[in-house]
């Protein structure tokens, strides 16, 4: 099993691209299931997710064909089953969003029950509910999510009891094959969910109200192919910053997209950076300085997001002062915080909170990822702790982060893959 080796105590300094966004591109790659024509995808990452998906369409003999840039051509019309096995299913949750798409086209669905990082409870029950409320029949047995409609799905009115953003995106995309109106309540305003929104339309469906919490979606007949680029990953372009930060450097991230991230500079401004951005890039400059201590309490955007969490723990611990975290979101993931505590954090856990108090300096030790965004952070604490750090588990951070030890080499850091 693969590791990284990282020496510490180098301040990063440089320029950095920002990949396509993840959690875009998983559900714009659900999407050209619902097409009668190619789908064109481009600014894909080069992750085991987008791969894993990928091999999922051609495994239900979806043509997908793929250049060496990862533009991919899509095209649904060869599809000769509606099966998404556990085998590819259990290595990633977003599989499930094919099951809206497949239903809503082709009339059926076996998706196996999901799998992907171990951080809490994610049930899949919203998406159910929702494909039921336009009348779709459901049985969950044995692993699988079978799903069948009699004719085109109904619009309907569909409540989320609580915001969840692949619950959302399923929905969103069954709903524009749908006969009638379909409103979507308590939606997730996510970037992501906008981009998705924003790639349906191009295809020739009619959605409005997204980035709000009531999205609204006039069914159509059929949607063409079309072309697309998937929008930057801020939650990558938010782990350089903090990295930039936490080692009182200088960082510029371009290809990106400042207004998807105004919390999040909120806190690093509030942390002691000074920062400039333009239409695509964000700069943050330390000048040297130790970052403060930030408090920070997860909620569904455009609050702070969870998937930033981790990073801002791994800057708190090495910060001037006291912060405090609560994580609202997920109820497993401050995993990484008792693998910070190994190299010498001062963290007080109690439920969903935790209390930090800032140290100068960690101490590099063996640790081990435990989620994807904990890889990241353990990383961040790495990269300003004294010595030598051993991260086990890095297949984590393969799933979200497209070649991190490249990037952060070219910042400065000494960061190398070892087997394991």
């Amino acid at each position: 099993m693969e590791k990284f080796k990282i020496e510490g105590g180098v301040t990063l300094n440089g320029e950095v691209r920002i990949s396509g966004a993840k959690n875009a591109a998983l559900p714009i790659l659900a999407s050209a299931l619902l097409a009668d024509g190619p789908v064109h995808i481009s600014n894909l990452p080069h992750l085991n997710d987008v791969t894993t998906m990928l091999e999922l369409l051609r495994r239900m003999g979806v043509e997908v064909v793929a250049d060496a840039n990862l533009n991919v051509q899509i095209d649904a019309r060869t599809i000769r089953e509606y099966h998404a096995p556990y085998d590819l299913v259990k290595t990633m949750r977003a599989s499930i969003l094919v099951l809206g798409p497949m239903l809503a086209h082709f009339g059926e669905a076996q998706v196996s029950l999901p799998g992907g990082c171990a951080i809490g409870s994610r049930p899949v029950d919203q998406h159910i509910r929702g494909l039921q409320a336009m009348g779709a029949e459901i049985l969950v047995e044995e692993g699988y999510i079978h799903a069948r409609s009699n004719g085109r799905l109904k619009g309907a009115r569909v409540f989320f009891d609580m915001v969840t953003v692949t619950g959302t995106e399923n929905i969103l995309m069954a709903a524009t094959l749908a006969e009638g109106e379909t409103i979507l309540e308590n939606a997730a305003r996510e970037p992501e969910v906008v981009d998705l929104a924003n790639c349906l339309i191009a295809m020739g469906a009619k959605i409005t109200g997204q980035g709000t919490d009531t999205i609204r979606v006039q069914g159509v007949e059929s949607l063409a192919g079309g072309s697309y680029s998937v929008l930057p990953d801020r939650i990558e372009t938010g782990t350089y910053l903090v990295a930039a930060a936490a080692t009182g450097g200088r960082v510029r991230c371009t290809d990106t997209r400042p207004d998807t991230l105004d919390a999040v500079l909120q806190k690093l401004t509030e942390a002691g950076a000074e920062i400039t951005s333009g239409d695509d890039w964000i700069e943050l400059d330390m000048k040297g300085r130790r970052p403060k201590a930030v408090s920070i309490t997860t909620a569904p955007y455009p609050a702070f997001p969870t998937d930033m969490q981790a990073q801002f723990a791994a800057m708190n611990v090495v910060a001037q002062g006291v912060s405090q975290i609560r994580e609202t979101v997920f109820e497993n993931r401050f995993m990484h915080m008792q693998e910070m505590i190994r190299m010498g954090a001062k963290i007080t856990i109690d439920g969903h909170n935790a209390m930090i108090e800032g140290v100068e300096k960690l101490q590099g030790a063996p640790v081990m990822a435990t989620d994807l965004r904990a890889s990241a952070s353990l990383v961040i604490a790495a990269l300003t702790a004294r010595g030598d750090t051993l991260i086990d588990r890095i297949y984590h951070i393969d799933r979200g982060y497209e070649h991190i030890e490249e990037k952060m080499r070219q910042l400065g850091a000494h960061i190398v893959r070892i087997p394991g």
